[in-house]
């Protein structure tokens, strides 16, 4: 596995070692050891979700308040997602900044977003299967988000604004500079 630190530190991309032969292919998708020894701390997953969506689909830009905040390892297994990380941390050199990866069923990246940011992607091909894993349940009460066309954030979605499906709810998310539910850079929200 190789791990590779973006743009924001924080948020990591993983590229899976794959084994094909004409049989098809084999991969180890996850290693806990491996990637606590790079991130130099403990992630304990607890549930994983998966989704199946069709090109357009807007999930996002998601995240969970402490004490229910997540961290998310996500993938995706058929088809194709831009798959999008925002720092939300106030105070932080990146604040407001955010990282866009492409991932696919082909290229097999992962994406680490950690606790203290907004997550988000949009669906680039019919039939595409998304899944994550996260190190905290889901807590209605502490479940918040931010627009997805904030146009502080400039976030290229690749896919045209009257072209994407979205939820009732995303509809309808604050703008980031309209929120006060963000998080603290510097605090530790692994031990809180």
């Amino acid at each position: 596995m190789m791990f590779t630190r973006t743009a924001i530190p924080d948020v990591i991309i993983i590229e899976p070692k794959v084994h094909g032969d004409n049989r098809g292919y084999f991969v180890e998708t996850f290693r806990g050891d491996k990637l606590e020894g790079f991130l130099g701390y403990k992630i304990n997953f607890c549930q994983d979700n998966e989704s199946k969506s069709s090109r357009g689909v807007l999930r996002g830009l998601h995240y969970q308040l402490p004490p229910h905040a997540q961290t998310k390892l996500v993938r995706v297994i058929q088809g194709r997602v831009l798959d999008v990380a925002v720092d939300i941390r106030k105070g932080s050199p990146t604040f407001g900044l955010h990282v866009s990866v492409e991932l696919s069923s082909e290229n097999k990246k992962q994406m680490l977003v950690p606790r203290g940011f907004a997550h988000g992607f949009v669906v680039l091909e019919d039939d595409t299967v998304f899944a994550y894993k996260v190190d905290n349940y889901y807590s209605p009460e502490c479940d918040r988000g931010i627009a997805f066309d904030d146009v502080a954030l400039n976030i290229d979605w690749l896919v045209p604004h009257n072209e994407l499906n979205l939820s009732a709810k995303d509809k309808v998310q604050p703008k980031l500079a309209e929120t006060n539910d963000l998080f603290e850079f510097g605090v530790d929200y692994y031990c809180v």
